[in-house]
């Protein structure tokens, strides 16, 4: 059953036009049915830069710009994330963003006075998220940001700087506050 499932509706996103699968998207946006994270699924595949397999999106996440989004396999994007890609962000493999976060990869500039902040140019500022992450509830990542591998961010944090492999970071801003092992020996 769960296959035939899976091949309608990759049938069904593949032919239908972007307006009626956003339509649908906003219909089962507040269900983690599988049916609702399936479609999804397929929904990403079709329309983001690059989709891994296993990924999942959890209820009432707000996705922008994601035809500059790279997802890597293994992903988790868990309830109410915001994710704005319009500078480009690349997330790897075995990552997972928990529930509250957001991913901003812009900026707005106050450099003309004669123009109101709100309308001033915005400039793309790139996220980088590398392989085995997890991103705390309630985090904030912020543009010009690559977070090396095996990385975790504690909940609340705000990610304004590269942050270095194997560590955990916790704070506003963020701040090292150790290491995390690469392999831990029983000897």
């Amino acid at each position: 059953m769960m296959f035939f499932l899976k091949t309608v509706l990759e049938i069904f996103v593949k032919i239908h036009p972007k307006i009626l699968l956003d339509f649908y998207w906003v219909i089962l946006d507040s269900s983690e049915s599988k049916f609702a994270v399936l479609y999804r699924g397929f929904y990403l595949m079709k329309y983001c830069e690059k989709t891994g397999e296993n990924v999942f999106v959890g209820k009432n996440v707000n996705l922008k710009n994601i035809e500059k989004l790279s997802l890597g396999s293994n992903v988790s994007i868990h309830s109410f994330t915001y994710i704005d890609a319009y500078g480009k962000i690349v997330i790897g493999n075995n990552v997972s963003i928990a529930n509250h976060c957001s991913l901003i990869s812009s900026d707005h500039t106050w450099e003309d006075s004669a123009v109101s902040i709100k309308f001033n140019k915005v400039v793309k500022k790139p996220i980088d998220i590398k392989d085995d992450i997890w991103i705390a509830s309630g985090c904030r990542v912020l543009g010009d940001v690559t977070i090396e591998e095996r990385t975790v961010v504690g909940a609340g944090t705000v990610v304004n700087k590269s942050l270095e492999a194997n560590s955990l970071y916790v704070g506003v801003p963020a701040r090292k506050v150790k290491n995390i092992n690469e392999v831990k020996s029983n000897e």
